[in-house]
C-alpha cells in the first residue's frame, strides 16, 4: 500500500501552461463588458420605445426583443464580463501559479508578466499564509484569544491573496536539537538548509504542506547523519563532526534530498551552523580537551628540551670547552631538563668552588 501511494506521488508531473496575453485580454474584456452593458440599456429602452418631443420614433417598441436583449446584455455585462477579469494574473520573476480546474490539475503558470487563463482555474498553494508559532514551527499561534483571532484573520487574508509559489532559493533554519553522536555523547547541533521548488505539481499535490514536510525531514535526516559520526576523534583518518564539516554537510544534503524528492524540492546546500556538547557533559568534555592539550604541549616541550640538551653537550665536546665525565653529564642533563621543562623560572645557584 505504501509503495502504491509513493508511486502515485511520483506520477505527478509538472505541466507548463501556455496562457494568453493579459493586456490584450484586459482590453477585450473591457470592450466586451461595455458592449454588453450597451445592449442591456438598449433592450430596456426597446421594451417601451423611445420617441422624440416631436413624436418621431427613435427606438421602436418591441417588448419581446427588448426583453431578450436586456436579459442577454445583463447576463454578459454583469456575469460573464466580470468573470473574464478573474482570469487575469500577474507573476513576478521566479514565481509560479499551480492551477486546478474542477478538482483536476490544470497546469503551472510560470514566467514574469501579465497573463490571462481560464477564469475557473483556481491557484493552489497549501503552504501560503501559515502562521508561525513561538517555537518556529507552522501552526496555530500561542497566546491569548484576541491574539489568536487576529492571527487567524491575518492568516485567512494571506491565504486568499498569496497563492503564488516561490521558485527562489530559500533558507530553512530549524531550531537546535539535542542528538547523541556515534559514541552516545549528547550534543547540541543546528543546521541551515538552502532549498527551492523545482516541481510545483509535486510540491502542491504530493504532500500536504511542502514547507512543513521539508522541516520534518531535515530533523529526521540530521538525526540519522549525526548518529553515524563521533563529535571528535583522535584518529586523523576517522571522520568526525568537528573536523570533517564539509564531508558531513555533503552527506546531510544527500540524505535530505533523498527524503524530499517526492515533494519536488531541490536541496542546494546544507551546513552545520552550531555544534557543541550538551550542558550536562560540557564541563567534563572541556576538562578532557584541556588534559589532551596539556599532554600534547608537554610532549612538544620535552622533545624540544631533549634536542637542546643534545646540542649543548655536542657543542661543549666539539669546542673542547670542558671535559665532563658521565656523572657530571647526567647532572648537567638533569639541570637543563629542569630549567627547560619547568613551569616556573629557575633560580640559578652559583658555584664558587671547584667543579670537582
Amino acid at each position: 500500500m505504501a509503495k502504491e501511494i509513493l508511486n502515485d506521488r511520483k506520477a505527478v508531473e509538472e505541466v507548463e501552461l501556455k496562457a494568453g496575453n493579459g493586456m490584450t485580454a484586459l482590453v477585450l474584456s473591457i470592450l466586451f463588458t461595455l458592449v454588453a452593458v450597451a445592449v442591456f440599456v438598449f433592450g430596456i429602452l426597446m421594451v417601451e420605445g423611445v420617441q422624440s418631443e416631436t413624436g418621431e420614433v427613435i427606438i421602436a417598441a418591441n417588448s419581446t426583443l427588448g426583453a431578450l436583449l436586456a436579459v442577454v446584455g445583463a447576463l454578459f455585462g454583469f456575469v460573464v464580463g466580470p468573470m473574464l477579469f478573474v482570469g487575469l494574473k500577474t507573476l513576478k520573476p521566479n514565481e509560479a501559479f499551480v492551477l486546478t480546474l474542477f478538482g483536476r490539475y490544470y497546469g503551472t503558470l510560470k514566467g514574469a508578466g501579465f497573463f490571462w487563463t481560464n477564469p475557473f482555474a483556481i491557484p493552489m498553494n497549501p503552504a501560503a499564509g501559515k502562521v508561525a508559532t513561538s517555537s518556529g514551527a507552522m501552526g496555530v499561534v500561542d497566546g491569548p484569544a484576541p491574539n489568536v483571532l487576529k492571527a487567524a484573520m491575518k492568516n485567512d487574508a494571506m491565504m486568499r491573496e498569496n497563492k503564488r509559489i516561490s521558485l527562489k532559493a530559500m533558507t530553512l533554519n530549524n531550531e537546535r536539537q539535542k542528538i547523541n553522536d556515534r559514541l552516545g555523547n549528547p550534543i547540541i547541533i543546528g543546521i541551515v538548509v538552502i532549498w527551492r521548488v523545482v516541481n510545483t505539481a509535486k510540491a502542491v499535490f504530493s504532500v500536504d504542506n511542502f514547507k512543513e514536510f521539508l522541516s520534518i525531514q531535515c530533523d529526521s535526516a540530521l538525526r540519522d547523519i549525526v548518529s553515524l559520526y563521533p563529535y571528535d576523534s583522535t584518529d586523523d583518518n576517522e571522520k568526525s563532526l568537528r573536523v570533517s564539516s564539509h564531508e558531513i554537510a555533503e552527506s546531510l544534503r544527500s540524505e535530505i534530498q533523498s527524503k524530499v524528492e517526492v515533494a519536488g524540492l531541490e536541496i542546494v546546500e546544507a551546513r552545520i551552523t552550531h555544534l557543541s556538547y550538551s550542558q550536562e557533559i560540557a564541563a567534563a568534555m572541556l576538562q578532557r580537551q584541556q588534559a589532551s592539550a596539556i599532554v600534547d604541549a608537554r610532549q612538544m616541550i620535552v622533545e624540544g628540551a631533549v634536542g637542546m640538551v643534545e646540542m649543548a653537550l655536542a657543542k661543549l665536546s666539539e669546542n673542547d670547552i670542558v671535559q665532563l665525565d658521565e656523572e657530571r653529564k647526567a647532572a648537567m642533563v638533569s639541570n637543563l631538563l629542569v630549567v627547560l621543562c619547568g613551569n616556573k623560572d629557575a633560580q640559578p645557584v652559583v658555584n664558587s668552588g671547584s667543579l670537582y
